[in-house]
Order: structure tokens, then C-alpha cells, then sequence
């Protein structure tokens, strides 16, 4: 049995510590953690593009953000974004694009990190709509503010809290929006439920995450560094569609599916006899009836 309370404690300091290294260097954070050179790390599902099958290949050596972000979005929707924004994207797909966002509406991007979504968002929705990202990490949300200040966004803020008791009204969100970070929550349900309370109905929710497609080894499972990695509180994919229809969302899609193999000598902790676990990046969309 994993501690809640531990992997909170683990995911907001690593986090914490990237924000701080892309705040104080300017430079792109890794997506491995800073002693370790190459994708075989915890966090190596985002590392992978589709077509790569491990991310132990030779010749990956270390991911940086731009690289990681332009692979995520397309070219147009970076332009004009700061690097302390794209060096500080840790995503795993891109909601924004899911999520038919329309002038006027009123948006939550759920672990909102140094921004990225929330600021794509804002041009989507315009002067008339409002973005609102939370996050449980200090440091992140400083460094979102700040990002904030500096591009001159006056219909963005960005909220400190948890998706498990999100400080937002009931009813008050047209669409909620989240790229790789619910699979971090030791208590999915409760993040679905919190997100049905604050959409009004008719309200979507459009997010990308980290799935599992058969069983992860026990090692992974209750290993800290892989819960911070977004491997270790990943659910396998029909569980976690079937928490979101029980917390009373309507019209579960994927939209997207990209699958990498999380195999031996990176990290992932299987015995010479297991395969190799998969994990896949996917694209959901639901409704509120």
C-alpha cells in the first residue's frame, strides 16, 4: 500500500524543484530527474513519441521542454510564449485541442504547472472568457503567475490547491481541461467528482493522461520516483474511463491513443521473467449531462 500523504509530498517536491530550475536558470527542464542522463527514468512515458517503442534506445540522451513541447503542439499555437513557459511543459498530450473552446467560456486547467494550456486556452476563449489553473506546487504556481505578468493576461489566475478539493464554486466552470496530471492523485474518484461539482451542466471535460494497458510490476507500483514519473498512479484504461462515467459523465471518448513500452533496464523494476508493461498517452473527452 502506497502512503497518499508520501506521493503528495513526492510529486509537489519534484515538481516544486523543476519550477525552481526553469524560474532561476531560464533553461528547460529535463524530463528525467537531475541525476539520471537518458529517458530510462520514471517519467519515461512522456519522453516517447508514438513511434518509439522503449525509451532506452540508444541515442535518446536527455529530453529538453522545447523539444518536448513542439512535439506536443503544434508550432503556431508556441509562438510568442516565453521560454518560461514552454521550458516548464510536462505534458503528455495537448487538451486544448480536444476541447472546443469557444469565446466567453470559462475554463480549469487542473495541475496547471508553469501555464502552457492555460495560456493557449486564453486565446481560444478571449477577453470575454476567463482561465482559472490550480495546482498543489508552490513554486509552479509562482512561476505561472509570473509567466502570466509577463505575457500581460489579464483573464488568466492561477489558484493553489489540490483536484481532490478544488477551490472553485460549484457549477461554475464551463469546461474543465487537464494534460498528464490526474493520473499523479492517489484518489481518482474524488477528482472526478470534484470536477463534475464545479462544471455546469452541459460542461466537458477534455484531458490528456497516462493510462496502463495491462499490469505494472509491484515494484513500480509502490515506488514513489515512479508515482512523480506518472507511471506508478496510472489506472489501466477501462478502469480509468469507468471512474469517470461513475462520477456522472456522460459520452466517455478516447480521441487519442499513443502507446510506448515501459520495458527492462529503465527504471521500471521487472524481474528477468515479466514482460514489459505499456502504458499508453490518451486523449478523453466527456460531458456533463
Amino acid at each position: 500500500m502506497i502512503d497518499e500523504s508520501g506521493v503528495k509530498d513526492k510529486v509537489r517536491e519534484s515538481y516544486g524543484e523543476i519550477a525552481t530550475r526553469v524560474a532561476e536558470t531560464g533553461g528547460p527542464a529535463s524530463c528525467c530527474p537531475p541525476q539520471q542522463g537518458s529517458c530510462c527514468a520514471p517519467r519515461q512515458a512522456t519522453c516517447c513519441t508514438p513511434q518509439q517503442a522503449s525509451c532506452c534506445e540508444p541515442g535518446r540522451g536527455d529530453v529538453t521542454k522545447p523539444s518536448h513541447a513542439m512535439h506536443l503542439y503544434p508550432a503556431q499555437d508556441l509562438e510568442e510564449l516565453p521560454e518560461s513557459v514552454t521550458d516548464a511543459a510536462l505534458g503528455c498530450g495537448n487538451p486544448t485541442a480536444i476541447a472546443d473552446l469557444q469565446p466567453g467560456e470559462v475554463v480549469l486547467d487542473l495541475g496547471s504547472g508553469g501555464g502552457i494550456d492555460c495560456f493557449l486556452a486564453a486565446r481560444r476563449v478571449g477577453p470575454k472568457g476567463r482561465i482559472i489553473g490550480l495546482d498543489m506546487t508552490p513554486e509552479m504556481v509562482t512561476l505561472a503567475r509570473r509567466n502570466a505578468r509577463e505575457m500581460g493576461l489579464s483573464n488568466v489566475e492561477f489558484r493553489y490547491g489540490e483536484m481532490e478539493e478544488m477551490p472553485v464554486a460549484d457549477e461554475s466552470v464551463d469546461v474543465i481541461i487537464s494534460n498528464c496530471v490526474i493520473n499523479l492523485s492517489p484518489d481518482k474518484d474524488q477528482v472526478f467528482s470534484e470536477a463534475h461539482r464545479v462544471l455546469r451542466n452541459g460542461g466537458r471535460l477534455a484531458v490528456s493522461d497516462i493510462v496502463t494497458q495491462g499490469p505494472l510490476p509491484e515494484a513500480v507500483r509502490s515506488s514513489l520516483e515512479a508515482w512523480a514519473g506518472c507511471i506508478a498512479g496510472a489506472l489501466d484504461e477501462p478502469v480509468y474511463l469507468e471512474k469517470i462515467r461513475q462520477a456522472g459523465f456522460a459520452d466517455v471518448q478516447v480521441t487519442a491513443r499513443s502507446t510506448a513500452v515501459v520495458g527492462k533496464g529503465n527504471g521500471a523494476g521487472q524481474g528477468e521473467d515479466e514482460p514489459p508493461a505499456k502504458v499508453a498517452s490518451i486523449r478523453v473527452t466527456a460531458r456533463k449531462p
